[in-house]
C-alpha cells in the first residue's frame, strides 16, 4: 500500500453538488481511501460573478450527506490568487511565458481573416517573440509559449494514450491585462502545490490536459497521472438534464436513498469489479482501481438504483437504519419522532426493511408503529371495514383477550374466526390491516399484532369494530 497517493475533488461553487460531480468525488475518495492516501477538496471559486457562499455550503452538505469525508480544510482557489501570478510571472521571467497586447478588436479581426481565408483560426500572437525593449507602454496578458512543433501525449489511464498536436493548442492566457490569473493556471498551481498525484476528473476536461501540461512542463513539475471518466448519460443515453429527473444529490437524499446506497451504485456507474453489483465501503475501497473504468459514458438507471437501496437497507443495523431515517426526517423538513416512536421503529424493523427500496417506503408500511389512537385511516382502509367485517372483529377481539401472545397461536385464533363465516385468511386481511394501521400498505397482520402488543391491538380492533 502507498501513503503517498494524493487525489483532489475540485468543484466550481455556482450551484448544487451534480450527480457527476458527486461520483467524481466517490472516485477520487475510493481510490485514495483505498491507499491510505489523502483526498482534498478545493472550491474554484475564481468566477467571483457566479461563485456564491450558499452554493459553496450546498456541495459541503452535499458530500457530508454521502458520506465523503475531506482531509484538512477544504482550499479557496480565489484566496490563492497571489501564488498563481507569481508562477505566471516566474514563466515569464524563464521565458516560458511572454507578454501579449494584442486588443480584443485585432484577435477577432484575425479570427474573421483566417475563417476567410480556410485557414486556422487559433489565434497566433505577433507578440511571441517581440523583444521586451519594443514593448509599448499598454494593457498586456501572459500567455505561455506552447511548443508550436510536434505532439503532447496524455498517458491516460482511463482513455489511454492520447495525443494532440501542438499546433492544435494556442498560447493560451495565464494571467489577464487586469493581473487575475485564468482557471487553466489556476488548477495546474493548486494540482502541483497540494501535491496532487492523480486528477480523476471528467472527460470533459481531456483537451485541457494537453494544455494544462505546458505549464507542468515549463515550470519543470511532474505530470500527475491523468484519469479522464466518461460522464454520466440519461435512460435514452443522451447528457444527463433536468428531463432526466433528479440531478443534485440533495434531491436523491429527498427520495430516501440511503447514502451508503448512493455511494454503492454511483461506483458502479462507469466502473465495475467483475460482476459484483452490491458491496461494502471496505470492499468498494479494496477493490477500486483506474483500471477498471470503462471508456463508455455510464446511463443513469433509477431501477437498479432501487435494487441497490433496497438491498442496502436491508442490510443495515437497525439502530442504524433508525437514525439513518432521523437524518432523513431532518432533510425534508419532517417531523422528528418521539422516542416512542423511535423504540417502535427498532423493534419492527425487522419486519419493514425487507424489500423496501427507499426511506419512504419503509415509513409508509411503518405507518401502524408511528401512528397513535384514533388511527386516521385512508379510503382503500374505510372501504374494509363494511358492517360485516366489523362484526367478525368484534368477535374477534374477545379471543384473542387471553390468546398466548406468539405467532403460531395468533394466526390459528384469527383463522378459525375467519373459518365460521367461510372466510379465508386473506378475504379478512384487508380489515385487520384498515384496523391495526389505517393503511393497506403494512407488515403482515400477525407482525404488527406482535410489534404493538395484546393491549394496543385489542384496542384498535374494538375501536375499529365501534366506527
Amino acid at each position: 500500500m502507498t501513503s503517498d497517493v494524493v487525489t483532489r475533488f475540485a468543484p466550481s461553487p455556482t450551484g448544487f453538488l451534480h450527480i457527476g460531480g458527486a461520483r467524481t468525488a466517490l472516485f477520487n475518495w475510493l481510490y485514495a481511501r483505498g491507499r491510505g492516501g489523502t483526498f482534498l477538496l478545493r472550491i474554484e471559486d475564481t468566477d467571483r460573478e457566479r461563485s456564491t457562499p450558499e452554493a459553496t455550503q450546498a456541495i459541503l452538505n452535499g458530500l457530508t450527506w454521502l458520506g465523503l469525508d475531506w482531509d484538512g480544510e477544504p482550499i479557496s482557489q480565489f484566496e490563492r490568487r497571489d501564488r498563481h501570478a507569481e508562477v505566471a510571472r516566474d514563466m515569464l521571467a524563464k521565458g516560458h511565458a511572454y507578454k501579449c497586447f494584442a486588443t480584443q478588436e485585432e484577435i477577432q479581426a484575425f479570427r474573421e481573416a483566417a475563417k476567410a481565408e480556410g485557414r486556422s483560426t487559433l489565434f497566433l500572437s505577433p507578440w511571441r517573440d517581440v523583444a521586451e525593449a519594443d514593448h509599448p507602454d499598454a494593457p498586456y496578458v501572459i500567455r505561455v509559449k506552447a511548443p508550436r512543433e510536434g505532439v503532447t501525449v496524455i498517458k491516460d489511464q482511463v482513455q489511454g494514450d492520447v495525443t494532440i498536436r501542438n499546433d492544435q493548442l494556442d498560447d493560451m492566457i495565464l494571467l489577464r491585462s487586469d493581473g487575475t490569473p485564468t482557471y487553466m493556471l489556476a488548477v495546474v498551481v493548486d494540482d502541483h502545490d497540494m501535491g496532487v498525484t492523480h486528477v480523476i476528473r471528467g472527460d470533459d476536461h481531456l483537451n485541457n490536459a494537453a494544455r494544462q501540461a505546458q505549464i507542468f512542463h515549463a515550470m519543470g513539475w511532474p505530470e500527475p497521472v491523468w484519469a479522464h471518466i466518461p460522464l454520466i448519460h440519461g435512460p435514452d443515453g443522451k447528457k444527463l438534464s433536468k428531463r432526466h429527473g433528479a440531478l443534485g444529490v440533495e434531491e436523491y437524499a429527498a427520495m430516501g436513498y440511503p447514502p451508503a446506497a448512493m455511494r454503492n451504485y454511483l461506483a458502479r456507474l462507469g466502473w465495475s469489479h467483475g460482476d459484483d453489483e452490491l458491496f461494502s465501503d471496505a470492499e468498494a475501497k479494496e477493490w477500486f482501481d483506474l483500471t477498471g473504468i470503462g471508456k463508455s459514458p455510464a446511463r443513469l438507471d433509477f431501477k437498479k438504483l432501487e435494487h441497490v437501496a433496497s438491498h442496502h437497507i436491508g442490510a443495515m443495523a437497525d439502530d442504524d437504519l433508525v437514525s439513518e431515517i432521523e437524518r432523513f426526517l431532518v432533510a425534508t423538513q419532517q417531523p422528528a419522532l418521539s422516542q416512542a416512536q423511535k423504540d417502535g421503529l427498532a423493534a419492527a424493523m425487522y419486519c419493514l426493511k425487507d424489500r423496501a427500496k427507499s426511506l419512504p417506503q419503509l415509513l409508509e408500511k411503518a405507518h401502524f408503529v408511528l401512528t397513535e389512537r384514533p388511527l386516521d385511516r385512508d379510503e382503500k382502509s374505510l372501504a374494509a371495514l363494511t358492517d360485516v367485517s366489523r362484526g367478525i372483529l368484534a368477535e374477534l377481539t374477545p379471543q384473542l383477550q387471553n390468546a398466548s401472545w406468539t405467532r403460531d397461536t395468533l394466526e390459528a385464533t384469527v383463522s378459525e374466526v375467519a373459518e365460521r363465516h367461510d372466510l379465508k385468511l386473506g378475504k379478512l386481511a384487508p380489515a385487520l390491516r384498515a384496523a391495526l394501521a389505517g393503511r393497506p400498505v403494512s407488515p403482515s397482520v400477525f407482525d404488527m399484532m406482535l410489534v404493538i402488543g395484546r393491549e394496543e391491538t385489542l384496542a384498535r380492533l374494538t375501536e375499529a369494530a365501534a366506527e
